[in-house]
């Protein structure tokens, strides 16, 4: 029986979720996942062949980075396909084309269209295709069908075995390495930064921004190894080595003009670096779409403010990086009296480094989780967080209702703070009337 509503399409795409399904370091594993939707998407004609694409991985700045991609290549008249993950609100915000996210009516034809072909997959060979799987053959065919001159994809964990290696980028761009997901891209940033390098490819171009030595040597190494050429979107000055590749000569300063937190403009800057050298790859991306582009590039729920009184922080941070970097931006650029944290975390988080950035520095701490599968316990959070904390923790176990809890605590001249999981900041987003779950 065809599908025809949107709501049984939904559960079509998340009746493949396996909760028994574990991420694992071992790379036998992880090429067999790759192997999976290789496999898949050879069944679908192999779409992703068909499409010229920027594929962008690292642990932080990835959607950010994709967005400013996009609005630069949209701005020079280009037809852009976006494939990112996870969504905030609704599952259509992973497909998207010129910013417009997929429609109800195309999601459900385009399930129509993969369902036989995952009914004939060969399971006994490679296993049940994922969610991601499908969601990633979907985007795809989307893109082709659409005739889009330009896709950016955001690769959805590590890189070297996810669904995005089966692309051969015209540019690779690789954004901060931190840690993250440690026990499947493993313990140390070698590893981590080995599992980014992946989607770097032979004569292509790959470029990312100063990083950590260990990880810098990693990406050299690896565009080395295969060929490629390894630019860097650093600033004039950059410590020898913090660099992994050349410099890049910018038409404009990179600076975001939606996009806030001092962490932005390094995103911009390798966003932009990725424009200059698509146009060594034949596309016009002029100097005026570079500046055009970057002052209007948007991208949901990271630091993002809405105005008061008080003022609300939503920001997605969630390793112990990211929050150092959130803490920074707010102290750089948001004077307050005193900042309310709002706290909810994943299940696969480091809790207590998010904590160790931020919990020092507020007056009350509130501890919530998202109504998600992946949400942490409410109690492991408050332990996690109570050494770091100088206030008793309220917990709150809906979002909602801990922002209401908030504000009724704010000051007009104090600072709300969500942050710990972009699952809690699309449920804030939400709870504001800034977006409506679908």
């Amino acid at each position: 029986m065809p599908i025809t509503t949107y709501q049984a399409a939904l559960d079509y795409i998340y009746s493949f979720i396996d909760p028994t399904r574990q991420g694992s370091p071992d790379p036998a594993i992880a090429a067999h996942a790759l192997a999976r939707i290789t496999a898949l998407l050879d069944a679908a004609g192999n779409p992703h062949q068909h499409l010229r694409a920027v594929v962008v991985a690292g642990t932080k700045g990835k959607g950010s980075t994709c967005a400013m991609i996009e609005a630069m290549a949209r701005a020079a008249g280009l037809k852009v396909g976006l494939w990112t993950s996870p969504h905030l609100s609704s599952y259509r915000e992973r497909i998207q084309i010129d910013r417009e996210p997929i429609s109800q009516q195309t999601l459900i034809e385009l399930v129509n269209a993969v369902q036989p072909l995952v009914e004939g997959f060969d399971v006994a060979t490679y296993g049940r295709p994922s969610t991601f799987d499908i969601g990633f053959v979907m985007a795809m065919r989307h893109f082709v069908a659409a005739q889009v001159d330009l896709a950016v994809v955001e690769v959805g964990l590590g890189g070297r075995y996810d669904a995005a290696a089966t692309i051969t980028p015209l540019v690779a761009v690789i954004s901060s390495i931190s840690y993250d997901h440690m026990a499947i891209l493993g313990p140390t940033l070698r590893d981590i930064a080995y599992n980014k390098a992946g989607i770097i490819r032979a004569g292509q171009p790959a470029i990312t921004v100063p990083q950590r030595a260990e990880a810098a040597a990693v990406f050299a190494a690896e565009a080395q190894t295969v060929g490629a050429p390894l630019w860097l979107a650093a600033e004039a000055a950059v410590e020898p080595w913090l660099a992994a590749g050349q410099p890049l000569a910018y038409p404009a300063p990179p600076q975001p003009g939606k996009l806030h937190g001092t962490f932005q403009r390094e995103n911009a800057r390798l966003a932009m670096g990725a424009a200059l050298l698509l146009r060594g790859q034949g596309f016009t991306i002029d100097d005026a779409a570079i500046r055009r582009g970057l002052a209007e590039a948007w991208w949901p729920g990271r630091f993002e403010l809405i105005d008061g009184p008080p003022r609300i922080l939503i920001d997605g941070a969630h390793n112990g990086d990211s929050a150092e970097k959130l803490w920074q931006a707010i102290a750089q650029e948001l004077p307050h009296r005193r900042m309310i944290l709002v706290l909810g975390t994943s299940r696969d988080k480091d809790i207590a480094a998010i904590a160790a950035a931020l919990a020092p520095h507020a007056a009350q701490i509130i501890i919530t989780r998202a109504s998600h599968p992946k949400a942490m316990d409410l109690d492991r959070i408050a332990a996690e967080v109570e050494p770091f904390s100088n206030t008793p923790l309220q917990i709150v176990p809906i979002v909602a209702e801990a922002l209401a809890v908030a504000r009724a605590l704010a000051g007009p001249d104090d600072l709300i703070c969500v942050t710990g999981s972009l699952f809690v900041a699309g449920a804030a987003r939400e709870a504001l009337g800034l977006a409506v779950a679908d």
